[in-house]
C-alpha cells in the first residue's frame, strides 16, 4: 500500500477480519476500552477484529505508548472498530486522526463510535482514498499478521514510508506469531527498531528512520 495505490493483494483475503466485505453474519457488541485517562464504550461486530474484548495487544500499546502529537495527522493502520483510533483522538484533540481499514463493516463501526463519542478529529477511509495525507506525525498499528509474511512486509513497507522525518510509528504483534522475527526484518530493511515493552507474549515496536 502506497500513496494513492490499492492495498496489498494479501489484504484482499474474503475469509477473516481484513476482508473488504466480511461473510460473517452480524453479531453486535460492546467492548470497553478503560485506560486511566480515557474510558470508551464501543460497538462491536462479528467479522471485525477481537469484536469480544479488547485485544491484550491493542492494550499493551495504549498503555504503554508515549503521548501522541498535538497536532498533524495521525495514523491508525488497520483500526478495526476503533479502540486506537479514538484513544489516539482523546489524547490528541487537535491532531487529525485516520482510521483506515479494507473491511467496509470495521470502517462503519469505528465512524459510528467516533461519532458517538463527539471526537470529530477522527476520519475513516479505506487504504486507497486519495484524500488520505503524503505524511504522518504519527503511527499506531495491531497489523494484520495473519495475511501473511509477504503481504504483511509490503503493507509496513508501504506505510511507514510515509512517516514525517523524525516521526515513529508504533506496532504491536505477538511473539508467537513473529514479532521478533519482523524487528529483525525491519532492521535488515534499515529502520531504526526497538522494542518499548513486552507483556504476556506480546511486543510493542517502535519504528523511524
Amino acid at each position: 500500500m502506497s500513496g494513492g495505490s490499492r492495498v496489498s493483494p494479501g489484504l484482499a483475503l474474503t475469509s477473516h477480519y481484513f476482508a473488504e466485505q466480511p461473510a460473517a453474519a452480524h453479531r453486535a457488541g460492546t467492548v470497553q476500552v478503560v485506560l486511566p485517562d480515557v474510558h470508551l464504550t464501543l460497538a462491536t461486530d462479528s467479522g471485525t477484529f477481537s469484536p469480544g474484548r479488547l485485544d491484550p495487544g491493542t492494550r499493551l500499546l495504549l498503555e504503554t505508548a508515549p503521548q501522541p502529537p498535538a497536532n498533524g495527522d495521525l495514523l491508525d493502520l488497520g483500526c478495526g472498530y476503533g479502540p486506537l483510533a479514538l484513544v489516539l483522538a482523546v489524547r490528541a484533540p487537535q491532531a487529525r486522526v485516520w482510521a483506515i481499514d479494507v473491511n467496509r463493516r470495521a470502517l462503519e463501526l469505528c465512524e459510528r463510535n467516533a461519532a458517538a463519542a463527539g471526537l470529530a478529529n477522527l476520519r475513516t477511509a479505506t487504504p486507497d482514498d486519495p484524500g488520505l495525507p503524503a505524511s504522518f506525525q504519527l503511527i499506531w498499528s495491531n497489523p494484520p499478521i495473519r495475511i501473511g509474511k509477504n503481504a504483511l512486509h509490503d503493507m509496513l513497507t508501504a506505510w511507514l514510508a510515509r512517516l514525517a522525518p523524525a516521526a515513529a510509528g508504533y506496532l504491536v504483534l505477538q511473539r508467537n506469531l513473529g514479532a521478533d522475527s519482523l524487528q529483525h526484518w525491519l532492521g535488515q530493511a534499515d529502520w531504526d527498531v526497538a522494542r518499548t515493552a513486552a507483556r504476556a507474549g506480546y511486543r510493542v515496536l517502535r519504528v523511524q528512520r
